[in-house]
């Protein structure tokens, strides 16, 4: 799963990145955590690529209670296709969620320790996401939300944990807008180069907001290629 990253790149330069013209600023985040707002391109009524910001946890349109969205802040690459909560969404509502890198947490004797993790490049990247457009029959509210596609850890980040997102590179990222029905195989089956280092314990608490979260502690960082 993923249930905690980092984005702390200059928005405007990424947005651009992914092919997003953009005046926007937005603030680095070093612990983003479900049910905030979070950076994500997608397209507009348009079809232009646009920056903007959605709740992270995904609510269906025909759901009752919005609260289902704290659950779903995850989409199985597996069953994205078929589940009620997310097949929708797949076929007409993609987005790119921005960010530098991701936290998991490791189980090391009787403590678990957090990882950042990172692409080698250290460049920023973008997850597959999902969105949704829920409104309220009773109060009117209505939220616009978000959901991370994960898939099977590659054989670097099975150190850490058995889940890891659907990571994007610009490369990638087009054809998930456009809506490629191939690109979740080809993306798992090639994942990129990623680095992963321990961090320290403050980012457990998700008031703490400082660019120390992702700074490394005590081991060495790891890195990984995937095989040619």
């Amino acid at each position: 799963m993923c249930g905690r990253f980092a984005f702390y790149s200059p928005s405007e330069a990424t947005a651009a990145l992914f092919g997003v013209n953009s005046p926007e600023m937005m603030e680095p985040r070093y612990n983003i955590a479900p049910t905030q707002y979070i950076a994500a391109i997608r397209k507009n009524e348009e079809n232009e690529a646009e920056l903007t910001t959605l709740r992270w946890g995904l609510i269906p349109s025909w759901a009752k209670d919005p609260s289902i969205g704290n659950r779903m802040i995850n989409a199985r690459v597996e069953t994205v296709a078929e589940k009620p909560s997310f097949r929708t969404a797949y076929r007409k509502r993609r987005c790119l969620i921005l960010a530098d890198g991701f936290y998991e947490w490791h189980r090391e004797g009787e403590v678990k320790v957090p990882y950042f993790i990172s692409l080698a490049s250290r460049k920023p990247f973008a997850f597959a996401g999902l969105w949704e457009h829920w409104k309220s029959k009773e109060t009117e509210e209505s939220l616009q939300t978000t959901t991370i596609v994960t898939t099977a850890a590659n054989e670097f980040l099975t150190q850490l944990h058995l889940r890891m997102p659907v990571v994007l590179e610009t490369e990638t990222a087009q054809r998930w807008l456009d809506g490629d029905m191939e690109l979740l195989e080809d993306v798992t089956a090639n994942s990129p180069a990623f680095q992963a280092w321990p961090v320290g314990r403050q980012v457990n608490n998700a008031r703490n907001h400082s660019p120390e979260l992702v700074d490394a502690v005590g081991q060495a960082i790891r890195s990984y290629t995937p095989p040619s």
